[in-house]
């Protein structure tokens, strides 16, 4: 039996059970934004969940949450949350990660913007080219498209 064909049953057995809970025992789950991993229950993508639940919440500069945040304010709040803990900056959070390819990245990963060799923002991962982060004064956290080359990836470990 397929994943796919798993589901129904799967969803019909748990009730009220949670999508991260159907994740772990094998069904899959839709969430916008967050890519569909057998990984779901992983604490990167639970980071990812954390992100994507501030949707539209303020950008303010320097805000660490949890209603206003800057970009790596954003990153800090949404690990912290899953117990890891993260420097301040994007720049320091970039330093702090393993530093992984494109082709390597998953969901929950940071995606670091940079110029030349200065990182100036960083989101989360989400999949399908994708990030959530709180871009900048005047606009509110929400899932975008990556719209550089100029990124690294980093991963939280």
């Amino acid at each position: 039996m397929t994943a796919l064909n798993r589901v129904p049953s799967l969803m019909a057995r748990a009730g009220t059970a949670s999508a991260l809970t159907l994740a772990a025992v094998g069904g899959s789950i839709a969430v916008p934004g967050l890519a569909t991993d057998a990984s779901a229950a992983t604490m990167a993508t639970k980071a990812l969940k954390v992100a994507a639940s501030k949707k539209g919440a303020p950008y303010a500069w320097g805000a660490t949450g949890p209603r206003r945040f800057d970009c790596s304010g954003l990153t800090l709040y949404s690990y912290k949350k899953v117990g890891k803990k993260l420097p301040r900056t994007a720049a320091q959070q970039y330093n702090k990660t393993h530093h992984i390819s494109a082709r390597s990245r998953k969901a929950g990963d940071l995606v670091f913007f940079h110029s030349g060799s200065s990182v100036y923002h960083v989101g989360i991962y989400a999949g399908h080219g994708k990030i959530w982060h709180a871009p900048k004064t005047g606009d509110v956290v929400k899932l975008q498209k990556i719209w550089t080359k100029s990124v690294w990836y980093g991963r939280v470990s």
